[in-house]
């Protein structure tokens, strides 16, 4: 058991953010969070008046070290990423504090990529719908009644028919291309790491179902490229009420991705009360 300090992470905000779809609360003190095929379980520790003080998290300091640590971002200071908000900028202002928590976490590039070609034009239930049907379908069971994430192989070896039949929808033929072509070698996600950001962006795109937002999420979610700023019907929305349709990207040069899971998370909670 290893125990994460509350005042440098927020679960609840982090498993709702949209940024992943295997992080789930269990109960009232109790979360679930499948990455690839590691399987995690996090209590919170409350005081008496019911604040949450820490996380406990059910693995070892050894696998904690070498794979929980960074895949939160723990090392990373996220107040240097704000020091350059205007005080005039209240609504930022306000998605900050409201946000208090969020990190961009550090997720497998295969997941992350079926992830957001599965994201198009559907609701994060909807996703995390597919995505389990998708792990259940094909995954390998690391514990029971729990799946983890397909492999390229795995997915390669499925019929179009059978993705089909986890909610995909037109996206199942992306995917089916796209499990084909990284299992085969043929487009290596790794590869891409040594890319520059623009050059990464170009090159996700070249597979079916990749457009810029999707190619965007990938960048951010996937190979932490956090200069990349997404932008779906939220950011869009937010952008046209708040910034008269132009969002001063260059004043957050380099962690506007940050920003980006800033002003999604506080908009998309906020929508009736920011856009109604």
């Amino acid at each position: 058991m290893v125990k994460v300090e509350a005042k440098n992470i927020n679960m609840q905000k982090n498993a709702d953010s949209g940024q992943i779809f295997r992080f789930n609360r269990i109960n009232e003190e109790e979360y679930e969070l499948i990455a690839g095929n590691k399987l995690l379980y996090i209590k919170e520790v409350k005081s008496e008046d019911g604040k949450v003080l820490d996380y406990e998290l059910n693995c070892t300091e050894d696998e904690y070290l070498t794979v929980w640590k960074h895949f939160f971002d723990l090392d990373t200071d996220y107040n240097n990423f704000i020091k350059n908000i205007p005080p005039e900028d209240i609504f930022l202002n306000e998605a900050v504090k409201y946000s208090e928590g969020i990190h961009i976490l550090h997720q497998d590039k295969w997941e992350m990529l079926i992830s957001f070609i599965i994201s198009q034009r559907k609701s994060i239930p909807a996703i995390k719908t597919s995505v389990e049907k998708l792990c259940r379908a094909f995954g390998k069971e690391i514990a029971y009644e729990k799946y983890a994430f397909p492999t390229p192989k795995q997915l390669a070896g499925a019929q179009l028919s059978e993705l089909e039949s986890c909610s995909l929808g037109y996206r199942a033929a992306y995917i089916y291309e796209s499990a084909r072509l990284v299992a085969s070698g043929k487009f290596d996600l790794d590869k891409l790491d040594k890319l520059k950001d623009d050059e990464l962006l170009k090159e996700l795109m070249k597979l079916k179902g990749v457009g810029v937002k999707v190619a965007n999420c990938v960048a951010l979610f996937a190979y932490h490229r956090i200069g990349a700023f997404p932008i779906d019907v939220w950011i869009d929305r937010i952008i046209q009420a708040y910034y008269k349709g132009k969002f001063p990207l260059e004043r957050y040069r380099g962690y506007a991705g940050v920003i980006q899971q800033y002003m999604f998370f506080y908009g998309r909670d906020k929508s009736r009360r920011l856009f109604d």
